[in-house]
């Protein structure tokens, strides 16, 4: 099978290299930005690795020979996954790397935006030394964290919160526990009372699970002086929402690693705010995921063009294209 490439920004592409020299497999490496770009360079593919470029109805069309796209990252927002699974084509992903990277980096601002670290920094640094001007400051264990979407990272968050003295609360309406999921760090509850309960509100769920979820209605339900984490996907959030939240000081903070536009504009109204914590979407990464994540696509792609079952299916085929 001819397997392709069709874009990435890594540095290089050693891990795949490795994988597939040792399957006696070869890949073509592209960087394709558009759909004219895809239909143009792929019409050989039969397997495709992609990170952005949009695999959408109208590429899948006019690949003739395209049977599988698996994808860097656990996200598919740029994938049309119906469209695929109407033409027999299988989708994948890697939704087990960076795990402890996107929960550690959720912590990581949770913490910050409880102990103030973004402002006092700031005005330290300007010479203003005076702790006073942080106060109030909460105690982390006194507080409520509540969880919004219970896959691996969401659940892998609330263990290391509820290390650290605190209750939390946990949301997902396609959450089924399993047997060794049934600790006692967490408490499942609808949305409306996680909204209202919680001091800080950190979210791990796919984009196609809560489009515009937290939006203007959803905040005014959160508790006033309540933290915003976003960790996974910028269309869950209502910007112009949080923009008025954080400037009316209904919460008290916020922390994006994604937003609904990447690159973010150049003067997007939340940069003004000094107690939002902004990420360019790389709370994923360490060297050790980044590592992770390119061995494994490289290796789904060699169990599919084996004809072996694949570890990380999006969509469930009836029929594989032939």
């Amino acid at each position: 099978m001819n397997i392709f490439i069709t874009d990435c920004d890594h540095e290089d592409t050693l891990q795949e290299e490795v994988v597939f020299a040792e399957a006696g497999m070869k890949f073509t490496l592209l960087q394709c930005k558009t759909e004219e770009d895809l239909i143009a360079q792929c019409q050989m593919a039969d397997i495709i690795l992609n990170q952005y470029a949009p695999i959408t109805k109208k590429v899948m069309e006019r690949l003739p020979n395209l049977k599988y796209v698996v994808r860097y990252g656990v996200g598919t927002d740029n994938i049309d996954v119906g469209a695929a699974t109407e033409l027999g084509i299988q989708v994948g992903n890697v939704p087990d790397y960076g795990m402890n990277e996107v929960a550690d980096h959720a912590l990581s601002c949770m913490i910050a935006l409880v102990r103030k670290l973004p402002q006092m920094n700031h005005q330290t640094k300007n010479g203003t030394w005076d702790y006073r001007t942080s106060i109030p400051i909460r105690r982390l264990s006194t507080m409520t964290v509540g969880v919004i979407g219970m896959g691996r990272i969401g659940r892998n968050f609330a263990r290391k919160a509820s290390g650290l003295g605190m209750r939390v609360l946990g949301y997902d309406p396609y959450y089924t526990p399993k047997a060794e999921d049934r600790t006692e760090y967490i408490t499942p509850v609808t949305v409306e009372t996680l909204l209202q309960a919680s001091d800080v509100i950190s979210i791990h769920c796919p984009l196609n699970q809560a489009r515009g979820m937290l939006d203007k209605s959803a905040m005014e339900m959160m508790k006033q002086g309540a933290y915003l984490i976003n960790v996974a996907r910028g269309g869950i959030v209502d910007e112009e929402a949080l923009d008025w939240a954080l400037e009316s000081g209904h919460l008290a903070g916020a922390a994006l690693d994604c937003m609904s536009k990447e690159p973010a504009p150049a003067k997007h109204p939340l940069f003004r705010h000094d107690n939002i914590i902004l990420t360019p979407h790389m709370a994923w990464y360490s060297e050790e995921a980044a590592q992770e994540l390119k061995r494994k696509i490289a290796e789904e792609a060699v169990r599919f063009a084996r004809g072996e079952a694949i570890h990380y299916p999006v969509n469930h085929l009836t029929g594989l294209r032939r």
